[in-house]
């Protein structure tokens, strides 16, 4: 009987679940949006059992469309949105508050504070990250701090805290556990010990007894419980999405780049087995552990990537869905000078500007929708041409080509003008869905489905290359444009 590998994609708009087959493509597939809350400006919150259900009718979707039983499933692999913050009730497995999302900005005065006492060279020094509200530590902080008897509960070892991994697991399983790659996103864990930090535990108040155990990124952690899928099966993959992208992309070589083009933008360079330095604000982070090696990664962070698009369609109206954004930006032959700048939650790497807000400027009368349209496709663009100037600063390695993946790499328009502004080859592969592909391939390895890294490397394959085709005057030009629009955006509602 054929054996299969059920990936699950938690993302932070929509739960997807995958099949894979030996060779790696995709047999079936499922999707599911789900509700998104933003109670204040500049806030985001899930609801966790939200996710749980969405992610639990996706993955029985996907078996059924696939026409499979449980049982011809070697592993799951779990793909999750990283920093996001769920707390739950140990006893009940119930939320006791929405989840904070890692877009999340409330709270950006606990890192201004962090900052001011001279805290954020050492937390960088232990942690590999930028003292910013995109990480756990402070929305963990937050939440003992606001839910009533939460701190207190939490002390007497009646929650548990994760990440969304954590989450899916202990529904599945029953198991509290999260993987190197998410623990990593916290702030709370030492990338070089590969422990929780007490001294950052202390630092944020967080009790030791909310913790998850933390597991390799392939490994067995448990079974599914026979009552979700009809028959149990091993838990074996864990990364965060952004890690297992890379390693979807079979990026396992030191030197190459993975740019994901989904809800952010997440460009991740394979830094070898020792942590990296970056000296331009970029983030050192854990990539994976795999049969007791661990390889680490450099990353930049860019908030608002296909966002933005949807803030085109729910916000302004002006497509009727993402897929339409192309076809307008098309419509007219450049962006009639237009810069949009997606602060809308602030700016990621390499700005770290909690305070900074979205702003279209260069309009004039003759501004159409389209141009705005083309605008925020090419906004996608700049401000990953920032993260890779950021990454080759901070590294001697000769980025050579970036390998593209997301939902929005199907743009052609994206792939080429971000082609045209990196001045390298941006190379899309035949299987877009690499973040599934990466839980996939971790859970493979553990149960023997796939035997080696270098099994997985060979089955990557080219779909199109992007040639750079820009003169590199008119791309400075356009990147120094980019830059003033930048300015204009930052510190706007900085106290």
């Amino acid at each position: 009987m054929q054996k299969y590998i059920l990936a699950l994609d938690q993302g932070t708009t929509s739960s997807r679940a995958i099949v894979f087959d030996h060779e790696g493509i995709p047999v079936a597939r499922s999707q599911h949006e789900y509700p998104q809350h933003f109670p204040r400006p500049g806030w985001v919150e899930h609801d966790a059992l939200d996710i749980w259900h969405s992610q639990l009718a996706c993955a029985r979707e996907a078996l059924r469309d696939a026409g499979i039983a449980a049982s011809q499933v070697a592993a799951i692999g779990i793909a999750n949105q990283r920093e996001t913050t769920v707390l739950w009730d140990r006893a009940t497995g119930e939320p006791v508050a929405r989840a904070i999302v890692w877009q999340d900005r409330r709270t950006a005065d606990l890192c201004d504070r962090l900052r001011a006492q001279g805290k954020a060279p050492e937390i960088q020094e232990r942690t590999g990250l930028e003292v910013d509200a995109y990480f756990s530590a402070t929305k963990l902080q937050w939440l003992l701090e606001h839910v009533p008897g939460a701190r207190a509960r939490a002390e007497r070892g009646e929650l548990a805290f994760g990440t969304v991994d954590s989450w899916l697991v202990y529904r599945l399983c029953g198991r509290h556990v999260t993987d190197v790659s998410n623990a990593a996103r916290t702030m709370l864990f030492n990338i070089h010990t590969l422990r929780w930090d007490d001294t950052l535990l202390a630092l944020f108040g967080i009790p030791p007894a909310l913790l998850p155990e933390v597991v390799a990124s392939s490994e067995v952690v448990g079974l599914a419980a026979e009552e979700w899928f009809g028959h149990a099966v091993p838990i074996a993959g864990i990364a965060g999405d952004q890690q297992a992208a890379t390693f979807g992309q079979a990026c396992h070589r030191k030197g190459l780049v993975k740019n994901t083009y989904g809800t952010g933008c997440f460009m991740l360079m394979h830094a070898g087995d020792a942590p990296p330095r970056s000296h331009n604000r970029l983030l050192a982070t854990v990539g994976w552990t795999v049969k007791g090696r661990t390889d680490y990664l450099l990353e930049g962070s860019v908030f608002m990537a296909g966002a933005t698009v949807q803030w085109l369609r729910d916000g302004l109206g002006i497509i009727r869905q993402s897929g339409d954004v192309e076809a307008l930006a098309l419509s007219v032959p450049d962006s009639g000078g237009v810069m949009l700048v997606p602060a809308f939650t602030g700016l990621g790497a390499p700005h770290w500007d909690p305070y900074a807000r979205g702003a279209i400027v260069g309009m004039s009368r003759g501004t159409t929708a389209a141009h705005i349209a083309r605008a925020a496709v090419e906004a996608i663009a700049y401000q990953s041409a920032e993260l890779l100037a950021a990454m080759q600063k901070d590294t001697a390695c000769a980025v050579l080509e970036i390998r593209a993946d997301g939902g929005a790499a199907r743009n052609d328009l994206l792939m080429q003008f971000q082609a045209d502004l990196l001045g390298i080859p941006v190379v899309r592969p035949r299987v877009l869905e690499t973040t599934a592909l990466g839980a996939a391939y971790l859970a493979g390895l553990a149960v023997g489905y796939w035997e080696t890294a270098q099994d997985i490397a060979r089955q990557w394959r080219v779909e199109r290359r992007f040639e750079p085709a820009m003169d590199a005057g008119r791309r400075g030009e356009l990147l120094a444009r980019w830059g003033r629009a930048v300015e204009h955006a930052k510190a706007w509602e900085n106290p």
